[in-house]
């Protein structure tokens, strides 16, 4: 489901709607909403010097005047000077999620200007892509209750001023905003659902829609192309493996691609190596490099930016069975290097390696992939940063950058060739593990050694591609992760 957002040149007083939210700083009552208060009798004024309200991050209330909106709601971003995009991104989720919470069709926000740290393009495009984190459910597998609430449809932007930087950034948002809630309607799926094939055929429903060139790889044809490594970890199940290659040229043949790889393993039970019972079933989110690869793919078709985007989704079943891989076998890689495996559960890393040997023929400008990768990021940066590698500095800056303009933030890991050691083999080139310690760096020292002759960036998204607990502006879940930080990378290029 995702949101219609528009424009209206109109201030919040006088405003008809079942649900007006304003988005507040920290102080009292903002000029800006004075006419809106003596509408309400005064009630927004008694709120700010209450002391149950200060205008902090996350508080919100909710209050129902006599007057043109239905409900008020006013939600705080903090302290002025500190309002950053992804604060307004964030208040404007609150604002979907109240909505969606409350059964309203259609609603409007409202930024007041006295927070004007971010420009108002940027402001617009920050509340449309918060106005689809929040309002996002998944419901489609429940019951239809007897008397359901309508899905929030549509939501009013108010901007006074700026009506054309305001429109241009919200065509943005929302493009993302669509992009992510295509990725998170997919990272929900159980993995009985979203198999190899389910994601090649959204895949290619998808580029239907948006005219995109799509070639779909199955198992004979992967096998074909010599992806060992990928057909390794697929051998153990009865779902047949797919490789999923989407082209958008926005910018010509002779531009060099930027490649997006993101890791579709649609059930990880760990195979031989098995996983323990409990949470076992939040390995249906062990796709998410894919679903961010996708959605981001559902942006692109939307904004159609002048830049050339390649996707690569490697895509199988990792599962325990007699005709799985074992550990200590020894399986050869579509580069032709050869790879021991010590623990089948290091899987990913596996199929990520014939997907990055695969994107040389594209002669890219660069290559970014995403991955579930390792449990060990969670260790090292817990569920608030994404774990970055990369063997180029000018790219870890311009991903970085990326990621603190989305809101979906990074942090670099060292590449030093002395964890390069820890993945050296006795019998093959390399092997898929390299022991306990340093475990996400010596997994993106592993897909290093297929990278060659261009700019790579590895990005471990395992702590933050889903969420156990509800947040102010999230339902606990898929969290959609990456779209937004390769949307910004993809139109930084532009």
């Amino acid at each position: 489901m995702t949101i219609t957002t528009r424009i209206l040149p109109e201030t919040p007083d006088g405003h008809a709607t079942p649900l007006l939210t304003v988005l507040v700083s920290e102080g009292g009552l903002p000029e800006s909403l004075v006419a809106l208060d003596r509408q309400v009798d005064g009630a927004l004024r008694r709120l700010f010097q209450s002391r149950d309200f200060k205008g902090a991050v996350k508080e919100s209330v909710v209050l129902y005047p006599n007057g043109p909106a239905s409900r008020l709601q006013v939600v705080g971003l903090g302290k002025a000077g500190e309002i950053t995009r992804d604060v307004i991104r964030r208040g404007a989720a609150i604002a979907g999620k109240t909505a969606q919470g409350l059964g309203v069709d259609r609603s409007s926000l409202f930024l007041v200007p006295e927070v004007a740290a971010v420009d108002i393009a940027e402001a617009s495009q920050a509340m449309a892509e918060g106005l689809h984190a929040g309002s996002w459910r998944f419901s489609a597998m429940k019951k239809p209750p007897e008397d359901p609430k309508p899905d929030l449809a549509s939501v009013a932007l108010l901007f006074p001023e700026g009506k054309d930087d305001a429109e241009r950034g919200r065509g943005i948002g929302e493009a993302i905003g669509a992009g992510h809630v295509f990725a998170r309607g997919l990272q929900v799926l159980p993995g009985n659902v979203c198999t190899p094939t389910h994601l090649a055929t959204t895949a290619t429903d998808l580029a239907k829609r948006h005219g995109f060139t799509i070639t779909v790889l199955d198992g004979n044809a992967i096998r074909a192309e010599g992806m060992g490594a990928l057909l390794a970890v697929a051998q153990g199940s009865n779902e047949d493996p797919r490789f999923i290659i989407l082209e958008h040229n926005g910018a010509g043949d002779d531009s060099a691609p930027i490649v997006l790889v993101g890791k579709g393993i649609t059930f990880d039970t760990g195979g031989i190596s098995i996983k323990p019972a409990p949470n076992m079933e939040d390995m249906k989110f062990d796709m998410s490099g894919a679903a961010a690869v996708l959605g981001t793919f559902e942006t692109l078709g939307r904004l159609k930016p002048k830049v050339n985007v390649i996707g690569l989704v490697p895509s199988a079943e990792n599962m325990p069975s007699s005709t799985a891989y074992k550990p200590g076998d020894v399986v050869k890689s579509h580069l032709g290097k050869t790879i021991e495996v010590i623990n089948t559960d290091a899987e990913g890393r596996l199929i990520l390696a014939d997907a990055l040997s695969y994107a040389h023929r594209f002669k890219p400008s660069c290559v970014i992939d995403t991955a579930t990768l390792t449990g060990a990021v969670v260790i090292g940066l817990g569920h608030h940063a994404i774990g970055l590698m990369s063997n180029d500095a000018d790219l870890v800056k311009e991903v970085l950058d990326a990621g603190q303009r989305a809101g979906e933030r990074a942090w670099e890991l060292p590449c030093w060739e002395e964890y390069h050691e820890q993945i050296k083999s006795d019998i093959a080139d390399m092997k898929n593990v390299g022991g306990r310690s340093a475990g996400t760096i010596t997994a993106g020292w592993f897909l290093r050694e297929f990278v060659e002759g261009y700019t790579w960036a590895h990005l471990d998204i395992a702590g933050t591609a889903y969420t156990d607990r509800e947040t102010a502006w999230l339902v606990k879940g898929p969290t959609g992760i990456g779209v937004r930080l390769f949307s910004e990378f993809v139109l930084g290029r532009q």
